[in-house]
């Protein structure tokens, strides 16, 4: 492991850990170095690596798009175990471009190491449950490590699932699921004989595998029916609304189920699911047009959903931490959201670019801070090494400080608002779920 990957490793936990509310690993491998390919999917552009990297025990080298490797960044992508991957549509004659990177691969697949690839090849910028196809590159690499081993080294590939419950808010989820693996040298007659064939057989085995280990929904069209119906039941991968009561397991199982349910129907056959989907989209989409959620709907019924005694608390013995919190981090807040969303014209990048850039640029506003505290208050270089580390923390307070207080102020509003049209509404379409789909 070289020592910005290890850096990275130790320090994202903490990142990651204040960024995202919860996470799950599922069937998480039991080796940190097994001569394995993880070909995984790719909703959220730059988060997947940090939460596979950090997340799913296997030390990886991650496969990483060519144009990323300007001459100044090598030096630290290549401490990061990044290696540059060349594709067709970058003007490039991929075949002499990347067979450098392939020496590398099979050299650290011999070496017993990982490779992570993402397997759908780019990020939609609106996100969506499901799967592009899986490209064949992943597969391909293993079997070109076997030829270059003379097939004395066991290599395998796996399935990767990566689930967001909202890809970019801070205070989300992720799960993350792993296949079982696929030994390639039990395929060596089968790849001898008919090369291509095997290639194509084991990449849609593993397209099979990581569908499985996502919530997949088939026809695209119908993706925003499927998020639809987990707002209303509260049972799913939604990031806003769900049963606190329900593991995040339980969730990614249902999401799943409800997936798979929509994929064995023919839905733009059958009128009534037809007619469920636009009266979802009718009601969701006036409850955004008057700024509302359907939360402050359900709470007509639920007066819990709307209590405010938990922001209450927050705001009445949090602030002076929530203060200490805003000094160190607002500036840095300010000036890496405004240069992040100027930059970066895809929101996708956003989440992600601004939690590392928030790393670096509030380490360097702050260590000043901290020399001054420590030389005019505390005279401790250990209290000063400790009050950096809390920093994260106090910052992370601050945010919470500020939600809760918004969340109140809007809990407030909403115990007078008068929802009634929108309650009789969300009970018949409640109604309608339950009769149309079982599993839900």
């Amino acid at each position: 492991m070289r020592p910005l990957y290890m850096l990275l490793y130790f320090s994202l936990n903490y990142s990651l850990s204040l960024f995202y509310r919860r996470s799950r690993i599922v069937n998480k491998p039991k080796k940190r170095y097994n001569s394995t390919i993880y070909i995984s999917n790719h909703p959220n552009s730059f988060m997947d690596p940090l939460v596979i990297g950090q997340g799913n025990h296997a030390i990886v080298y991650f496969m990483t798009r060519s144009d990323v490797f300007k001459w100044w960044l090598k030096p630290v992508l290549w401490a990061s175990h990044m290696l540059p991957i060349f594709r067709q549509h970058d003007g490039e004659d991929t075949k002499t471009a990347n067979s450098d990177t392939f020496r590398q691969v099979n050299e650290s697949l011999a070496k017993g190491r990982n490779i992570l690839i993402f397997g759908e090849g780019f990020t939609d910028d609106v996100p969506i449950r499901s799967l592009k196809p899986v490209k064949k590159g992943g597969v391909r690499m293993g079997f070109h490590a076997l030829v270059a081993t003379n097939w004395e080294k066991r290599i395998s590939i796996a399935a990767l699932g990566v689930n967001y419950t909202d890809r970019n808010t801070i205070g989300s989820d992720y799960l993350i699921a792993n296949s079982e693996p696929i030994c390639l040298n039990d395929y060596k007659d089968a790849y001898l004989q008919q090369p291509s064939k095997t290639i194509n057989e084991l990449t849609k085995l593993i397209e099979q595998r990581m569908q499985e280990a996502i919530t997949y929904v088939k026809n695209k069209a119908w993706a925003p029916f499927h998020e639809n119906v987990m707002q209303i039941t509260r049972k799913g991968m939604n990031h806003p609304n769900f049963e606190k009561h329900l593991t995040l397991e339980e969730r990614w199982n249902y999401s799943r189920e409800l997936a798979m349910w929509l994929n064995e129907q023919e839905p733009d056959e059958n009128a009534a699911l037809v007619a469920l989907k636009k009266d979802l989209e009718g009601y969701f989409g006036l409850l955004k047009r008057m700024k509302l959620e359907d939360r402050f709907v359900l709470a007509k019924k639920r007066p819990e959903l709307i209590d405010r005694s938990k922001e209450l608390l927050i705001l009445l013995f949090l602030w002076p931490l929530a203060i200490v919190g805003m000094i160190h981090g607002l500036v840095p807040y300010l000036v890496v959201k405004k240069f992040t969303e100027k930059s970066f014209r895809r929101k996708v990048f956003w989440g992600s670019v601004k939690m590392m850039l928030g790393k670096l640029f509030g380490t360097i506003y702050n260590i000043p801070l901290i020399l001054l505290l420590n030389y005019y208050v505390f005279p401790s270089n250990w209290f000063g090494l400790a009050y950096f580390f809390v920093i994260p923390v106090l910052c992370w307070i601050a945010m919470i400080y500020v939600r809760a207080f918004k969340e109140f102020r809007l809990k407030g509003a909403m115990k007078t608002a008068d929802v009634s049209k929108f309650v009789t509404k969300r009970d018949e379409i409640e109604q309608k779920i339950r009769e149309l789909i079982p599993v839900a």
